[in-house]
Order: C-alpha cells, then structure tokens, then sequence
C-alpha cells in the first residue's frame, strides 16, 4: 500500500481531512478516508466511479456505499476491517465482496489507522483493489463462489500470489486445483509470462526428466533433435506441477535441486542451466504418508509446502452450488438460457458429490441433454445423478422344486389348523389325505428329521 502522510502535529483538526483528500486523490486505486463512526470524510475519483457511479459520498457510511447496507460488515456477516484495526491496533487486510456497475465483484482491502497526538486512530484510510482471479456471480470466469470456505481459500491465494513462495495445493479430486494454481499465477507479478501445466500422473518415468529438463540431440535412441523442456518454457513464469505425489523417486532429487538451487541440465548435456520459475504443486494423495512409507522425499516435501492451501471440497461449500450449476449450465448448454427449478436445487444440495465440482458438471450435463424446456426439474436431477449408480444385482435363481419338495409343503398346508383336511387324531388325517396312517406317520417323520438337518446345518 502507498504510504499514508504523517498527521503533523501543528495541524488544526478541521484541516487534516482536506489536507488527506488531496494525498487521496492522488492515487489510482480507490481509497477513502473515514472515521471510527464508519463515515466516509474523503474519497478520490477512482474509488467515486467504482463504488459510488459517482454519485456523492462525503457522509454517507462505508458500509452504505460499498455493500449496500444498512449495518457494518461485521454485522452482516463478513470481517470489518475498522473492527479488527480498533482491536489490533495495526493496519488490516480483508477480503470482500463490493457492489460494482458489473455487479458484486470479490476486492482486497487494506486499511490504515491515522494516529492523533494521543496516539489513538483519529481517522483510518482504506484502500481497495479488485481480485479478478474470482467472482462472486455465476457465468464470470475464473473461479466462482460465495461460501466462507470459499472466500477463505481466496484470501490465502490473495496473499500468497504477489510472493515468489512455492505453493502446495491440497485436496480431493475435482476440486478445482488447476484453476487455484492459475488463481495464484495470476495474482502475482509473473501474471504476464507463461504457467505451464506438468500433468506429472501422465509422464511415464522414461520420459519424465526429458519432458521437464529437454534433451539434447543423440541424448538417447529417437532424440532426433534438440529439445527443451517445460522447465525452460516456464522461465519467467509459473511452473504447475498436478499430481505431484506420482513424481518417480528417480526424478525427485533432480527437482529438488532444481528448487534448491535454480539449476538442471538437459538430458545428455553437462551444462547447468538457470531456471526462472515459480513453482506451484498439487496433489490428492496424502504425502505426509508418502513420506512414511519411503514413497516421497522428506526434503522435497517440506520445499513444496512452503505455503500449504486446502481446497474445499463441494460438500464444504454447498452454498456456492447454484452459482456453480448456473455457470456450468451456461457451459455445457450454451445459448439454451436453462435453468434449474428450486426443487432441483435442494436435490443437488443433497447430494454428497464425490467427485466435487467434476462431477457436478457431468450430472448437469446430462440433465441438460434430458431436458427439453427452459427449467431443468428435480426429476430430470434425479435421473441425472442415477446414471452413477452400481446397477441392481441380479436376482438369486428360484431353487428347482422336486418331488419331495412338492409333497412336504402339501403335507405342512394339510395339517395347518383350519385346513380342510384338518383332524384330531391322526388316523383321521390319514383318512382325510387318502393314506394309510403307517404312510402318515413315515412321510411325518422323514419331515421332522429334514428340518432337523436344516437347523443343524444353519448354526454350523
């Protein structure tokens, strides 16, 4: 941030906002000044034409200005700057969501505190820049959310874009660790040179060290030609390794020399080269426990996870999914202005999404192409999200019926209380079945002694 002017001492109080507006204006990013009331006492053209359409703000609240509300940020559910400043007593960095002619747009605020003669914060000066490395409003590019988790991930990429540390992005599969590399890239000064993407899970070992570092001619059998590699496409910018934790053991120790020290060699070339990049990891896998297991180098671990960033999973951040659905929509079923029906809107909320943000494009997609009319329905998201589930099992074969089978049920049916064929005595249920009771008793007994085997045979 700009250096604010010192207060001098000898100035009378009425002066010290006029003699602040003129350093306000200054400046090129918007800024104000305002009291410990939240009152705006000075703000320059920049931030007048931004925030305000420049309508008069000399006055009026902060909070009125930029968030269109009535309470303090605090109060409405975001960190006030001024809150945190009266607190700490040092100056602030938040992250916020600010009304703009092109709609609600995510702005890094940094805020001063102007000391008076008895040392208290007199007035305090907030400076704010645009984030555009996200929106808080579908169909924007770049990365879209509103959740906290989500402004959380972005407030860590805000701080450690413009830095030259390496990051290690975290987390599960379709999360989105490409777009955050891409995030991180373009808040920083590189923004202008290349970020070169290293898909490391699809490199083969065999060629893994010539993709990276290049080769020379003759370097080995088909290395027709001199080649470089993506190291050397990266210099000057950001170089994003995904999926780190399947780098070969082999290749490791070479890019930790090439962290450690800026330097590789080609393969079949002994002269050091000197790489200008800033490097970026991501990884699903867990690589504290590579490192356990003799899979990853320790060393190598702790230079990537300088600055460490886990991203949200879609299930953490179910408030960001109907920004998300809009924008896929607008994605897969360009120019049908689809949209989805309250009802689908809380099944998707519902839905755990495993394969986060990646699967939630699939199961729109498909309800995109199973729709016919403007409003895709809870149903069409039902049928959507059932083209993942295992299919039925197949039903256990009916057992073959046999001969005796056949007879036994007859004979359990016949001696049931109120059947028919129902006696007191024995010889009367023999007489009623049509057999002798020494055949009753025998078809009986072989009965009893099945089921006994049954039993047996179901505690074994």
């Amino acid at each position: 941030m700009t250096t604010a002017p010192s207060l001098p001492d000898d100035a009378p109080p009425a002066a010290l906002p006029s003699l602040l507006a003129s350093w306000l204006e200054a400046q090129p990013e918007p800024h104000i000044l305002f009291d410990r009331a939240y009152r705006i006492v000075a703000a320059n053209a920049a931030y007048r034409g931004q925030f305000a359409q420049g309508a008069p703000v000399v006055g009026r609240s902060c909070h009125a200005v930029s968030h269109h509300s009535a309470v303090p940020c605090d109060q409405a559910g975001e960190t006030c700057p001024l809150a945190r400043s009266l607190h700490s007593g040092q100056r602030e960095r938040v992250l916020h969501l600010h009304h703009t002619p092109g709609g609600e747009e995510y702005v890094q605020i940094e805020l001063v505190p102007l000391r008076g003669a008895d040392g208290e914060p007199l007035y305090f000066v907030e400076k704010m820049e645009p984030l555009r490395i996200a929106q808080g409003r579908s169909g924007a590019p770049g990365m879209i959310g509103r959740s906290a988790p989500f402004q959380a991930l972005l407030e860590l990429i805000a701080r450690v874009g413009p830095s030259q540390a390496s990051v290690l992005l975290l987390g599960e599969s379709g999360t989105g660790k490409e777009l955050a590399a891409r995030a991180v890239h373009e808040a920083s000064a590189r923004a202008a040179r290349p970020l070169v993407v290293v898909d490391c899970a699809s490199l083969p070992e065999t060629l893994f060290e010539s993709e990276l570092f290049g080769h020379e001619r003759g370097a080995f059998t088909g290395a027709h030609a001199a080649r470089a590699g993506l190291v050397e496409a990266a210099h000057g910018g950001t170089l994003f390794l995904d999926e780190v934790g399947d780098i070969p053991l082999t290749m490791q120790v070479k890019l930790l020399r090439l962290l450690e020290s800026g330097t590789y060699r080609r393969v079949g070339q002994t002269e050091l080269r000197r790489a200008d990049i800033r490097l970026v990891a991501a990884t699903h896998r867990d690589l504290r426990a590579l490192v356990a297991e003799g899979r990853f180098r320790e060393d190598l671990y702790y230079r990537l996870s300088t600055f460490p960033i886990r991203l949200p999973a879609l299930r953490e951040r179910v408030q960001d999914i109907p920004l998300l659905a809009a924008s896929l929509l607008e994605r897969v079923a360009p120019g049908r202005r689809l949209a989805l029906a309250p009802a689908a809107q809380r099944r998707l909320a519902r839905h755990p999404f495993p394969g986060n943000v990646r699967e939630l494009r699939n199961v729109l997609e498909r309800a995109a192409l199973l729709t016919d009319g403007p409003v895709v329905t809870a149903q069409t998201i039902e049928r959507a999200l059932g083209f993942d589930s295992p299919p039925p099992a197949p039903a256990a074969p009916a057992p073959r019926a046999t001969l005796r089978g056949i007879e036994n049920a007859a004979l359990r049916a016949a001696l049931q209380p109120g059947a028919p064929t129902h006696a007191a005595t024995r010889r009367e249920q023999a007489r009623a079945l049509g057999v002798s009771p020494r055949t009753l008793y025998r078809r009986l007994r072989a009965l009893e002694q099945e089921e006994c085997e049954k039993m047996i045979a179901g505690r074994a």
